[in-house]
């Protein structure tokens, strides 16, 4: 089984003047076949920062399991918020750290901080490349597509949602590895909130 098939799925990321928008379809491949029609594939790391992939769910909440520790440890410890950047060089450590016995997962990092809103895209094994927006997965190549013609650097966190739904929805209808609706992280400087956006049956 290839890793192209293991990360099946859409999942996107965009920064706005106003907030981070993370958007993944709810399907669980493995290979042709249908695992899960509710997977979860982002998650809040805390109030101002979180995570979005493709690939193998138990990767993906291990993945999450140690960094939300290790982020919590570091700001008990130094009685300070934790940057997005320091949150993204801890995913990129563990990521080559593991680089032998990877974690099969790609990784969108945003979040909100002191210096503003950021985004992030890691691989395996731990590249970190700074975004504006970003997509991965199977359906990663649709995505960009929308993405690329319709962002605007200064669009509105409801732009930005719903360029993110449209941009998942269209890898929906052409990427067998995606589907079944569409889970939201919304991160702005008052906190984070999870929606999902059920899509019409035909």
């Amino acid at each position: 089984m290839s890793f192209e098939v293991l990360v099946g799925g859409t999942t996107v990321g965009i920064k706005t003047v106003e907030g981070v928008v993370l958007a993944a379809d709810k399907r669980l491949v493995y290979g042709y076949t249908i695992l899960s029609k509710s997977a979860k594939k982002v998650y809040p790391i805390n109030d101002r920062i979180g995570v979005g992939f493709a690939g193998l769910i138990g990767d993906m909440q291990a993945l999450v399991r140690r960094v939300v520790s290790m982020v919590n440890l570091y700001e008990i410890e130094n009685e300070t918020k934790i940057s997005v950047a320091s949150v993204g060089k801890l995913l990129s450590v563990i990521l080559y750290n593991s680089r032998f016995t990877p974690y099969l997962t790609e990784t969108i990092l945003g979040g909100y901080d002191n210096n503003g809103f950021h985004l992030y895209t890691l691989d395996a094994l731990g590249s970190l490349l700074l975004e504006d927006y970003t997509a991965i997965g199977t359906g990663a190549g649709i995505s960009l597509g929308i993405l690329e013609s319709e962002y605007k650097e200064q669009m509105s966190l409801d732009e930005a949602i719903g360029l993110a739904i449209k941009s998942v929805k269209q890898a929906i209808m052409r990427d067998i590895g995606s589907g079944d609706g569409i889970d939201l992280l919304i991160i702005t400087n008052q906190g984070t909130r999870e929606q999902t956006f059920a899509l019409e049956s035909k």
